[in-house]
């Protein structure tokens, strides 16, 4: 039994925050009933390729990117802009327990989707809408997305390498951070809303927006600068109160160096055998060494592209240095550590053979996550979905069919 497997969610999202918010309660044991538009489904299913191959080494219509962040989820395809499709939502609604949504502001109130209107239906339901900039201020009816957040949150201001270098300026992050963010923040928040709900008996209205979310992630950055009213900058890969601090070129690729603290430094030195670098007045603490920085580093970089990267971190590691490699995606799940810690799921899937995905990050002793179903075909569970929760007959689901409906 899932933690969650006493809840039922109705997810009427896409793309990527909703989603990833939706497959975390999959994975702790809701239902989750994903609702998609017939004949098209969510917009990723095409943001291909690539595409996930079957057992021939073929690829298959199922996309990467939709696979990702679907599993565990039935799918029911129903027209939500005609009267019979809201009616069977209200009746799902009826039965639910949470609703999950991403639409533009007051769209789905054209409908009577709205949280108003289906807390007269179901008083107690938690009702999740997840946007870009959120119900209320003047860029509410704007339409959102994470690179665009990125940059409006503050986020590409502190990342990417300093304007004065070559290909400096600002750089957004390789994933959807912003997305991906406010996906987990949504989750939160339905939790908390959930714990308050077997309190009260009270359901809510939560409003999840990247910018919100965006913002409050910079975190220490965004906190230095309300104290100092400085904004940052931006460092690259180094560090703006610690050095060395970063990324170094070696001999066959990269590696990271970490250094803490003065007595780390001076492992880092002897181990490249320049122990003088740790005597010198000008390096010899962590103040020092960074009023002197655009000195350190160039006596650093070419001591480090002397050895090969496995050396180095066996030789760093042996003095207690923190460091470590910057692994493409190959040696991430072939590293030891990744799998020891079972981080590569591989399903059944009915039209790929088998897909693999990164596993859930959460680890619970009592009620560990549980990978039940691949992620749905378009429409798969539609039929058994509205005959067992809105009590339509085959008859019924055949009219619903011709009329498009489903």
């Amino acid at each position: 039994m899932g933690a969650l497997s006493h809840l039922r969610v109705l997810d009427l999202t896409r793309v990527l925050a909703g989603p990833w918010c939706t497959q975390t309660l999959a994975d702790l044991g809701a239902e989750v009933i994903k609702i998609e538009r017939p004949g098209a489904g969510d917009d990723t299913r095409q943001w291909g390729p690539p595409y996930a191959k079957d057992a021939e080494g073929h690829p298959t219509s199922e996309a990467a990117y939709y696979l990702a962040v679907n599993r565990n989820k039935k799918s029911v395809t129903l027209d939500i802009a005609t009267p019979q499709g809201q009616a069977l939502v209200r009746q799902l609604v009826a039965q639910s327990d949470v609703l999950v949504e991403n639409y533009k502001v007051g769209q789905l109130a054209r409908y009577g989707l709205d949280f108003d209107s289906l807390r007269a239906i179901k008083p107690d339901l938690i009702y999740c809408s997840i946007t870009g900039f959120g119900q209320t201020g003047p860029y509410a009816p704007r339409p959102g997305y994470d690179f665009i957040v990125q940059g409006m949150g503050g986020f590409m201001s502190v990342t990417g390498e300093r304007d004065e270098l070559p290909g400096g300026g600002p750089q957004k992050a390789g994933v959807a951070i912003a997305d991906l963010f406010t996906g987990a923040h949504a989750t939160i928040a339905i939790l908390a809303a959930l714990a308050h709900r077997e309190r009260t008996g009270e359901g809510q209205h939560l409003d999840i927006c990247l910018l919100d979310v965006q913002v409050a992630m910079m975190a220490n950055m965004a906190t230095s600068f309300l104290a100092t009213g400085e904004p940052p900058k931006r460092w690259g890969n180094a560090h703006p109160n610690i050095v060395p601090y970063q990324v170094f070129k070696v001999a066959d690729g990269w590696v990271i160096v970490a250094c803490g603290n003065d007595g780390q430094y001076r492992k880092l030195v002897e181990v490249a055998g320049q122990p003088s670098l740790a005597d010198d007045e000008r390096f010899a603490t962590n103040p020092q060494r960074i009023r002197h920085r655009e000195v350190l580093i160039p006596l650093l970089e070419p001591l480090l592209l002397s050895r090969s990267r496995a050396r180095w971190l066996a030789e760093l590691e042996a003095a207690g240095v923190p460091c470590g490699s910057i692994n493409d995606l190959a040696e991430v799940f072939a590293d030891p550590q990744v799998v020891a810690r079972r981080m590569q799921l591989d399903m059944a899937h009915p039209t790929a053979g088998q897909v693999s995905f990164p596993a859930s990050a959460l680890k619970l002793n009592g009620t560990p996550v549980e990978y039940r179903l691949p992620p749905p075909l378009l429409g798969e569970h539609t039929d058994a979905v509205l005959s067992e929760l809105a009590g339509i007959s085959s008859a019924e689901l055949q009219d619903l069919r011709r009329s498009q409906v489903i």
